[in-house]
């Protein structure tokens, strides 16, 4: 049985509609790292219709700060619901944002913050999902802070990459299976 899967995908790809498909439980913890932003209807627009979608009998729990994602993975059983991370990206944002490394503040304390999701992640019982953009396939952002994301995005998908058993990639609303559960690492 597939204990962890990475869902990875572009923008607008398809991948949390995917993620979500990929739990048939009945009752799941959804996990929603994103920060929501005063004056900003478009981004309340757009949390709004992921919460519309999913199953009412979901629990979800907002965790936008990096720790709070961190303890919530470490303290599961193996009984526990299934768990849906929805998203890396967010919560790297959060990390940046906490660490001031936008402003060249201390990238130490972000990398310290992926070192310790990398960690819960492996070390997680419950079944989890997890979803993540793909940034790594267009072009070089042309300033320093798309840059920084992108850098950082891109290592620490290929270190959870590293910690699932599942890896998928989703482009144009289609999964592309990356590793099979079982499959070699």
């Amino acid at each position: 049985m597939t204990h962890r899967t990475l869902v990875l995908g572009g923008a607008r790809s398809g991948k949390s509609a995917h993620a979500e498909g990929v739990l048939r439980d009945d009752v799941v913890t959804y996990v929603a790292t994103a920060r929501r932003y005063p004056d900003d209807a478009d981004w309340d627009l757009r949390i709004e219709r992921h919460v519309a979608r999913r199953p009412a009998t979901w629990h979800t729990v907002e965790a936008p700060a990096p720790d709070d994602l961190v303890a919530l993975l470490t303290a599961t059983a193996a009984t526990d619901p299934p768990i849906l991370v929805d998203d890396v990206a967010t919560w790297l944002v959060g990390a940046l944002d906490d660490a001031g490394a936008w402003e060249g503040g201390d990238a130490g304390a972000v990398e310290r913050q992926c070192a310790a999701l990398v960690g819960a992640v492996s070390r997680t019982r419950a079944r989890l999902v997890l979803v993540s953009a793909e940034v790594g396939l267009g072009v070089v952002p042309g300033t320093r802070s798309g840059r920084l994301f992108r850098d950082h995005l891109g290592s620490l998908n290929a270190r959870l990459a590293e910690v699932c058993d599942e890896v998928l990639l989703v482009v144009a609303g289609i999964p592309l299976r990356l590793r099979e559960a079982g499959g070699s690492r």
